[in-house]
């Protein structure tokens, strides 16, 4: 069950539109699968670890907090926040790209209905969590589809009379910059690795079951998607990949036929869609939380008739509004890269302090100090402007901390 919650909340949509950001790197790419597995299942055994260790710390922020006080815990806590609603404009941006090869209006006018799908499942959790909770359910096992059906025409491809074009492994070698740059896409479609250590005290000898679980999980999803991706991206012409609003579609269609690729265009959208609607509740339940715990306005965790933080969910969704607006010129694959990049770079934030913190507190030392190195190289593969952006981001939230700190403090303290 464990190995389930982790590989559910990993298998999103970003994988269905990531061989298009992919396919310019070529084998690079396969290369930066390679070193973002090794480096995810260092930091979900970081993660693993310190929940074993100190399960009462409540998770992630709760980590840094032991190790560097409140401040730093809330500045983990907001980078969190950030990487949601920027990640939920990522799955709506994939879930219109999909849903556009049946309603082609959609794609000529992708920020209009990205924003439009952005507050359709807004208003699904609107009404609370039960609500959301019956749309996950309908589109849990649909994700797989996709997946199934690559790995499936995979040997299929290869024992056709016609050969497959397979792309040329570069003369020149793989490069390091090139392998880097790609690492900040792959790990962006293996975020949530994390997932099973927040359930320890619902777990069956936990010191033993949530390592396990975390590193089986994290092994076979990024093993699924190195599989997968790399199929897609060097079975088929690059460049027909880079330009593909579904490669997944383009991959079926290729190796099988037109209306099954539509089928699977329909799974991915619906896979996008379910887990646009996970992230929202979750857009809306983080900052409230973070309220409870004192480092937010009591504002963010207001909640409606149906137990919905409402005010969260609605400004989450709001600033989401806002960064598709921002980036309205941008084509459909230019705004997923952008936004892909910048989540996992805030995101990378929070990893990069739990394994500061283990390091700090003395678990999972060795480890640790893999998973450091392996997230200040994925930011610096991101690039010096996208990580600053998002280090900027996450600073910006402490003038609300230092106020919601100072307005509850007792009168006559400093």
């Amino acid at each position: 069950m464990c190995v389930a919650l982790v590989m559910g909340n990993m298998i999103g949509s970003g994988v269905f539109l990531l061989p298009a950001s992919l396919a310019p790197f070529g084998w690079n790419a396969v290369a930066g699968w390679t070193l973002t597995i090794a480096g995810a299942l260092a930091l979900a055994a970081v993660l693993a670890q310190l929940t074993i260790a100190f399960p009462e710390a409540g998770g992630p922020t709760g980590f840094v907090e032991r190790a560097f006080g409140r401040t730093p815990s809330f500045m983990i806590g907001w980078a969190y926040w950030i990487s949601v609603w920027t990640a939920n404009v990522t799955l709506a941006v994939a879930a219109v790209s999909f849903l556009s090869i049946f309603v082609p209006a959609f794609g000529r006018h992708m920020a209009a209905a990205t924003i439009a799908l952005i507050w359709i499942v807004t208003a699904i959790n609107w009404r609370g969590a039960r609500a959301a909770g019956r749309f996950q359910i309908t589109t849990l096992l649909i994700k797989l589809v996709p997946l199934a059906a690559v790995i499936v025409l995979i040997p299929i491809a290869f024992t056709r009379d016609e050969p497959v074009a397979l792309t040329p492994f570069p003369a020149e070698g793989l490069s390091l910059t090139t392998v880097s740059a790609s690492a900040i896409f792959t790990l962006w479609a293996l975020l949530g690795f994390e997932s099973a250590s927040v359930a320890a005290d619902k777990v069956d000898r936990p010191s033993v079951t949530i390592p396990r679980a975390t590193m089986i999980g994290t092994a076979a999803t990024g093993l699924l998607y190195l599989t997968v991706c790399s199929a897609i991206i060097l079975m088929l012409p690059a460049q027909a990949v880079a330009g593909s609003g579904s490669p997944f579609s383009l991959f079926v269609e290729t190796y099988w036929s037109r209306e099954p690729a539509l089928l699977i265009a329909a799974f991915a959208a619906v896979s996008a869609l379910g887990t646009l609607n996970g992230w929202t509740l979750i857009q809306a339940e983080l900052p409230a939380t973070l309220a409870r715990q004192g480092l937010l306005p009591r504002w963010f965790a207001q909640a409606n008739g149906h137990g919905t933080p409402a005010n969260a969910l609605v400004l989450s969704s709001a600033i989401a509004t806002a960064c598709v607006i921002l980036n309205d010129n941008k084509s459909t694959a230019e705004m997923f890269n952008f936004m892909a990049v910048l989540s996992t770079s805030v995101t990378l934030w929070l990893y990069l302090a739990c394994a500061g913190a283990a390091l700090r507190l003395g678990v999972a030392m060795p480890v640790a100090a893999l998973g450091l190195i392996y997230a200040i190289w994925t930011l610096w593969g991101a690039g010096i402007g996208v990580s600053a952006m998002s280090l900027i981001l996450m600073a910006a939230g402490l003038p609300l901390y230092w106020w919601t700190q100072r307005s509850s403090a007792p009168a006559g303290r400093e």
